[in-house]
């Protein structure tokens, strides 16, 4: 704890008053090839660190170089975006660097310790400041003018260094913590992967089928499910044919029906004996989503919410923020969720690629747009979960594999979808492995919410931490 007499020392500055340059980045473009420095950029940072091997690098002059350059103790800020006020303190063995326009450089002066200042831009009261200083709504930013008044709060010199040594203590315990809390996380979701993996493959359930030798096999429960699909088919054909006034003379509309054909099986694995493959199309109707940008006029159209591919992930919707439409009655009619409809979205980024989770009626009206499917089952005897649990698993890949992709993008169509393969257990076994699958993951629960909680506190203690540094708790 400081003394008294330490403390009266202490001084509220300016950050122009402290440092010796405040200058904005270099204009340029990134280059692949790597003649010439590299060129820090707002994204080369992440999570306090840059990985210098992958920072590009760019053509500058030997005299603009020198104006540019970084060297060890240099504190760069992202002065717009997204990341507006995230500060990196240049440190360690550093190659020869230069820095971006969209962010600007300090340069301390020498008698001020570089790492102090760094840990304060780290703490609420500096990212109180920026919050205050922040412009423009589209695009949030801080200029070189606002940050040189940043007020921080200075230890005597002779301080700085004790008040950094004693932060770096208690930061490098709390480090050691956090660590462990992800390492229980990451261990956390394998351990849910390895869960559902061994579910929709059969393995939860081995002995309860030697105790149950004489279930319905599934190829019967197949049979169902397509006289089922069969019969809703020839029901709206036949409302379709009353609405134009036709009345059939026999049966011959009938032979319209297309059977769904079957399921390719290669790089499947082989399915425990009673189980049967099905294309996802042979037991649930496929359905796309109203498109956003479309501009309709329609008397009957009023607005409804609707699920878009962020409110999709895997294995659970996140209803946090909804978004509304305005949709014709007949577009809300068609794509009216139900509980039990399985969501699959149509993708974007490769990890949102086919990911999705099952509507449980969560609001009275909600539709959803045509970048997320919607399988609707023939058959309420099949488990939705275990679908989706499957296509969350085994669909990542499959998805991957039959999908159109580009750079760092992946997507797949209705077609592709509809020929997912799905694994059909018996009726009773699909529902036991529901309640097998439901007891282990509500343990994981559990003990993912004491994580994200101790996790949490220890960002607390983070910032408690940084307060008592620079209010002169620390010494």
């Amino acid at each position: 704890m400081h003394s008294e007499c330490s403390l009266k020392k202490w001084q509220v500055v300016k950050l122009k008053d402290i440092a010796s340059q405040i200058q904005y980045g270099y204009t340029a473009k990134a280059k692949g090839t790597e003649t010439g420095p590299r060129f820090l950029r707002i994204t080369d940072i992440q999570d306090d660190a840059v990985e210098w091997t992958t920072v590009p690098s760019c053509d500058i002059s030997t005299k603009e170089k020198e104006k540019y350059l970084l060297h060890e103790g240099d504190i760069v800020f992202a002065r717009t975006g997204a990341t507006v006020g995230k500060s990196y303190l240049i440190r360690g063995n550093v190659p020869e660097a230069v820095f971006a326009s969209y962010l600007i450089r300090v340069r301390l002066q020498r008698d001020i310790e570089p790492k102090y200042i760094a840990y304060f831009f780290k703490s609420h009261s500096y990212w109180r400041q920026i919050s205050e200083r922040q412009a423009g709504i589209g695009q949030p930013n801080v200029n070189g003018s606002k940050l040189a008044d940043l007020q921080i709060p200075l230890a005597p010199k002779e301080d700085q260094k004790n008040i950094v040594a004693e932060i770096e203590k208690q930061f490098s315990r709390l480090d050691e913590a956090v660590t462990a809390l992800k390492r229980i996380q990451a261990n956390l979701k394998r351990y849910k992967a390895a869960v559902l993996k061994a579910a929709v493959e059969g393995q939860l359930t081995e002995q309860w089928r030697k105790e149950h030798p004489d279930v319905e096999p599934s190829d019967q429960l197949l049979k169902r499910i397509l006289a089922e699909r069969r019969a809703k088919w020839e029901a709206e054909e036949l409302a379709k044919m009353k609405v134009k006034g036709i009345k059939p003379k026999d049966d011959s509309w009938k032979k319209k029906y297309k059977e769904p054909a079957g399921p390719d099986t290669a790089n499947l694995p082989e399915l425990p004996e009673g189980w049967v493959w099905a294309r996802l199309d042979a037991i649930a109707a496929l359905k796309g989503g109203i498109t956003v940008d479309k501009k309709r006029k329609d008397p009957t159209a009023r607005l409804v919410s609707y699920l878009r591919v962020a409110n999709v992930q895997r294995g659970y919707l996140d209803l946090t923020e909804m978004k509304e439409i305005e949709a014709p009655q007949s577009v809300i009619e068609e794509l009216h969720l139900l509980p039990g409809d399985i969501l699959f979205n149509e993708g974007g980024d490769r990890d949102k690629l086919g990911r999705g989770w099952i509507w449980e009626g969560q609001l009275a009206e909600c539709i959803h747009q045509n970048h997320v499917f919607r399988a609707r089952l023939h058959l309420s005897d099949v488990s939705a979960k275990l679908v989706s649990w499957w296509g969350n698993s085994f669909g990542k890949d499959y998805f991957l594999r039959v999908g159109k992709q580009t750079t760092n993008l992946a997507s797949i169509n209705l077609s592709k979808l509809s020929e997912f393969p799905i694994p059909l257990p018996p009726v009773t076994e699909m529902y036991q492995i529901v309640e097998e699958v439901e007891r282990r993951l509500s343990v994981t629960k559990e003990i993912e919410t004491t994580t994200k909680t101790n996790l949490t506190r220890a960002e607390r203690l983070r910032q408690t931490i940084l307060k008592q540094a620079f209010s002169g708790g620390l010494g």
